[in-house]
């Protein structure tokens, strides 16, 4: 086992979860990847995700773990604590086994183990399966990996030769891999999860032509990251629901977020009503006939944003009064929510605290992340841009990155699929 670097035990002696899970199923210490997989009653779809990892080479399997999380909290249903257990005797009896599949798991689903019923969900499951996995690494140039991956998704034979592949020679600590959403069941659900992913591909679509550096997907089952750049993020978060967002974002912060070509993940379409939010709560309401359940961004927000990130890159001596006076030309919601967040103060002590242009960028990025740009969205469409229908604004953007617009829904998601790799 070679020596753990500085920020991994750091981040192992102050951050890592605390706990008496351990890992079952191998005592190697020289992997090369790590694939965590949260499990939560997924028996009956586990099997078609390790069916998929089996495909990829034999060289690349041979260092890499696969680690599954069996977890639930103690207020789970019957059902789902018995698809738990069920899926633990099997893994236990050894009828999990794949030919060069490293298969190991954490049991935080049995009495004593389970997650606390507080802050126990998919945030923490990935927490505790990443934070036993760097001690399972080998640290060894290169940098080793972190990878997640949902018990629904599939992957394709070139998933692991694509990461290490990117992260050889990758400038970011971190990436995520282009998706593409499983078909649904029928056509109602083919068009739900339709909509659903053509609104995460228009919003994205939204944030490149603003030039956001938080432009990437927050999908759970896409994120990789290099071992020390997960260290000095802090790790995973507790999170019941959008762990992935957050997560992406304090790596965007610190190491950089890349987006990886060569490979592409399929997660389920399936409904869902685990987390407050994401992709299953959002099919479940359109299936349930719920039209406004995934409204979309009009463009106008995007143009907005990409004038607000533009003014301060050209006005960063300027001191904090003068950029809001100046964003005040783009129309009082913008200037209101600048002045809700007390703009002029806080880029008057940024400035103070970061005299090099370049780093006041930076540091300006790190306080106007990810979720300020949401929170900023959200402002400008209850302020003046309602929330509207896909055939609104797809068309604009579209055409403002100068790609074909596209007869129809399915047409413009293709092409959207295409743009953004998920068709490689």
């Amino acid at each position: 086992m070679s020596a753990l670097p500085q920020p991994v035990v750091r981040y192992l002696t102050s951050r890592a979860s605390k706990g008496p899970w351990c890992i079952t199923g191998t005592e190697r210490h020289d992997f090369s990847m790590a694939v965590v997989i949260p499990v939560l009653a997924e028996n009956a779809t586990l099997p078609a995700t390790l069916k998929t990892l089996t495909a990829n080479p034999p060289e690349y399997l041979a260092k890499t773990l696969i680690l599954l999380v069996i977890n639930q909290r103690p207020d789970s249903t019957v059902k789902d604590k018995n698809d738990n257990q069920h899926t633990l005797r099997e893994l236990a009896d050894g009828l999990w086994k794949h030919p060069g599949l490293h298969l190991a798991w954490i049991d935080a689903a049995s009495p004593g183990l389970e997650l606390p019923a507080k802050d126990g969900g998919v945030g923490l499951a990935r927490k505790i399966g990443f934070d036993l996995a760097l001690q399972r690494l080998s640290f060894e140039k290169p940098d080793p990996l972190l990878i997640a991956l949902d018990a629904d998704t599939l992957v394709r034979p070139d998933y692991l030769p694509a990461l290490q592949s990117h992260f050889r020679d990758a400038i970011a600590g971190a990436a995520v891999v282009p998706f593409c959403h499983q078909a649904g069941n029928d056509p109602i659900h083919e068009a739900a999860i339709a909509r659903y992913e053509l609104f995460l591909r228009s919003h994205l679509l939204g944030l490149t032509l603003a030039g956001s550096p938080y432009a990437f997907h927050t999908v759970g089952s896409t994120m990789a990251c290099r071992a020390t750049a997960y260290a000095r993020a802090g790790g995973m978060n507790r999170r019941q629901a959008g762990e992935d967002f957050y997560f992406l974002q304090q790596l965007a912060k610190t190491t950089g977020v890349a987006t990886l070509c060569g490979t592409v993940v399929y997660p389920s379409a399936r409904s869902s009503a685990r987390t407050p939010f994401g992709t299953g709560r959002s099919v479940n309401a359109l299936l349930a006939g719920d039209s406004t359940a995934v409204l979309f961004y009009p463009a106008a927000c995007y143009t907005l944003l990409g004038d607000w990130l533009q003014l301060v890159n050209e006005q960063l001596e300027a001191d904090g009064e003068t950029l809001q006076r100046l964003a005040e030309q783009y129309g009082p919601p913008l200037a209101e929510f600048l002045q809700n967040e007390n703009f002029p103060d806080i880029w008057d002590r940024l400035a103070l605290n970061h005299l090099r242009p370049k780093a006041r960028l930076k540091a300006f990025h790190d306080w106007f992340d990810g979720l300020k740009t949401t929170r900023l969205i959200h402002h400008l469409c209850a302020a003046s841009y309602p929330r509207c229908q896909p055939e609104e604004v797809v068309p604009q953007l579209l055409k403002a990155a100068g790609l074909p617009i596209g007869s129809c829904l399915i047409e413009q998601l293709t092409i959207l699929r295409l743009h953004q790799g998920a068709l490689a």
